[in-house]
């Protein structure tokens, strides 16, 4: 055996034996990363409180958050791709950790906009390298390892604004600076996981390979590929903004039509979140298995007649339907996400950032938009609205059926 072929054969053992680390290792730093941004909204009381602040001010620091956490993915994305940074994520969750600190102590507004833009660019900085080491961990099994990942960030969502309340709410915003032990921890896991991209792109470098062969799919023409990374944004832009409508309204809805305590419609929006981790996580392994645009087809259409229903039924019911809609439509992101790289071999971590930041624009755009119609047209009508959005999910159907090619 040559020399060459030596150490190819041994990197690609120490990638096998390590996949799976790696994965849950690249999960857990999702967490972690999501953990302390969903820490800005949890504190907007103690900022408005402490500065004075009106609500256009409040919508300000939530712009400036989801500029630079949204619209710097896929640049960045797209860099890494020519030039990899196995080191990268550690170096972004250091520019969060910054934004953290300087969050805890700013004095001044303009000193909370720059914590907020270095935790967001620390957000666009993680996310499509740690999703491209996911493809590249998963050893063929790309949904599946994009489930575990993603259901990272969604426990980390969820568990954030709890450690907000139990920490920061209750003594004081400078304790906001105890988020930076998480900060500290993911930076550490995140040099482990360096460690192992950095072997990995320098074989693939020593054979002249990248993340995967060709930069669009091989039995696609390019006009094709384009065509359908429209579409996938379409379907995310129905997904997103039927979810802002759940994450940021829910409780709202429930209070006003049924009377529910507050409490108990946090109790309901747990459900709903519960229900969508379990849904992340099977989507993935059913796109491995059956094909991801049969996945994206049962998630975002078999989601609809149920949100059709949500507007009119007994509170029961109501619970129940935004339990199965939560398990159905959350199934569809990590299918479409893996969808989009497989057309894009060539550019994961651009299309990994493309697809995140999008995501996450839009569902900010849309919790701030649905809050306006709220305002004027009352909540009854967003979620009248907000019903039909899923029914866009027929455009799947313009999607080439890759597990066939």
């Amino acid at each position: 055996m040559s020399a060459s072929a030596e150490e190819s054969s041994k990197v690609n053992k120490f990638a096998q034996n390590t996949a799976f680390g790696i994965i849950i290792s690249v999960s857990f730093a999702h967490l972690l990363n999501d953990s302390i941004q969903s820490l800005i909204p949890s504190i907007y009381p103690l900022l408005k409180e402490s500065f004075a602040l009106n609500f256009k001010q409040i919508g300000l620091i939530t712009f400036t958050f989801q500029v630079t956490a949204s619209i710097l993915q896929p640049l960045v994305g797209a860099y890494t791709d020519k030039h990899p940074q196995p080191y990268s994520l550690a170096v972004g969750m250091c520019i969060t950790l910054i934004g953290l600190i300087l969050i805890s102590f700013a004095n001044s507004f303009p000193l909370i906009l720059l914590s907020v833009a270095l935790i967001g660019t620390g957000s666009s900085i993680f996310h499509p390298e740690s999703s491209k080491l996911a493809y590249m961990a998963s050893g063929g099994r790309r949904g599946m390892a994009q489930s575990i990942f993603q259901v990272g960030g969604n426990t980390g969502s969820a568990i954030g604004p709890l450690l907000a309340a139990l920490i920061v709410v209750q003594y004081g915003r400078s304790h906001a600076v105890y988020f930076g032990i998480l900060a500290l921890i993911a930076i550490f896991v995140l040099i482990y996981i360096g460690k192992w991209a950095s072997k990995q792109y320098s074989a693939r470098a020593a054979n002249h390979k990248r993340v995967d062969s060709g930069e669009h799919h091989p039995h696609l023409t390019k006009r094709k590929v384009y065509q359908s990374i429209v579409i996938l944004l379409i379907l995310i832009f129905s997904k997103y903004i039927y979810s802002a409508s759940i994450s940021s309204y829910f409780t709202f809805f429930l209070i006003e039509k049924f009377g529910v305590s507050i409490k108990h419609s946090q109790l309901f929006l747990f459900g709903f979140l519960l229900a969508s981790a379990v849904g992340t996580y099977l989507g993935g392994p059913m796109g491995d298995k059956y094909g991801r645009k049969y996945v994206i087809w049962f998630s975002i259409l078999g989601a609809a007649p149920f949100a059709l229903l949500l507007p009119y039924v007994s509170l029961f019911w109501t619970c129940v339907l935004s339990i199965i809609i939560g398990l159905v439509l959350s199934s569809a992101f990590p299918a479409i996400i893996v969808y989009a790289q497989e057309l894009l071999p060539g550019k994961i971590g651009m299309v990994s950032g493309l697809f995140y930041g999008f995501a996450f624009g839009v569902g900010g755009l849309a919790s701030a938009i649905l809050g306006i119609l709220a305002d004027y047209k009352g909540i009854y009508f967003v979620y009248y609205l907000c019903s039909f959005m899923l029914l866009m999910g027929f455009v799947t159907w313009w999607l080439p059926d890759l597990k066939k090619k």
